[in-house]
């Protein structure tokens, strides 16, 4: 009848590949979009629009930079819906168990808030290096083209604490 046993590891498993697929791939799809709004943030003389902002890419980089920073993208908004989805699942069979069947029915809006926000934790956490490096990649010129670049050149300047100085930001978010 069902693919597989509620809270599971197969469960989890699923959960967390729903999360891949929905975040990894629907962030990615839209990273033309997710540039340009960043470079608008960091440099609105040059980025005064959307248009402007495509067009400018566009003459500058060709159609191929509208692209960039699109694997760290793919890799950290992976993480995060792997993370998110899976996680989840786990905190709010936890916490059910907790308060109880049911306390854990008459509190479920609460409950869900609860395991939304413990899960995002964590998600957060997963996403922040590769959101980091995306960032920099998109809106400074020069730094890196790639993430094979990025990385490297990021930890040898700052150490670790490049990658997650922007955690709480998301955790705000």
């Amino acid at each position: 009848e069902y693919s597989c046993e509620y809270g599971s590891l197969k469960f989890y498993a699923l959960c967390g590949v729903g999360g891949v697929l929905s975040c990894g791939l629907t962030h990615t799809g839209v990273v033309p979009l997710d540039l340009v709004k960043c470079r608008m943030q960091v440099d609105p003389q040059k980025y005064k629009s959307i248009f402007n902002g495509f067009s400018v890419t566009i003459n500058e980089d060709g159609v191929r930079g509208l692209a960039k920073g699109w694997a760290p993208t793919f890799i950290g908004y992976s993480m995060q819906g792997l993370c998110k989805f899976g996680f989840y699942e786990v905190f709010k069979i936890l916490y059910g168990n907790m308060l109880g069947e049911e306390n854990a029915y008459l509190w479920r809006t609460s409950l869900y808030l609860a395991a939304s926000a413990s899960a995002e934790f964590f998600a957060d956490i997963a996403l922040a290096p590769m959101e980091a490096a995306k960032v920099r990649i998109q809106t400074q010129p020069g730094y890196a083209n790639t993430l094979r670049q990025a990385l490297p050149k990021m930890f040898a300047e700052e150490g670790i604490w490049a990658f997650y100085k922007g955690v709480a930001p998301l955790w705000m978010r």
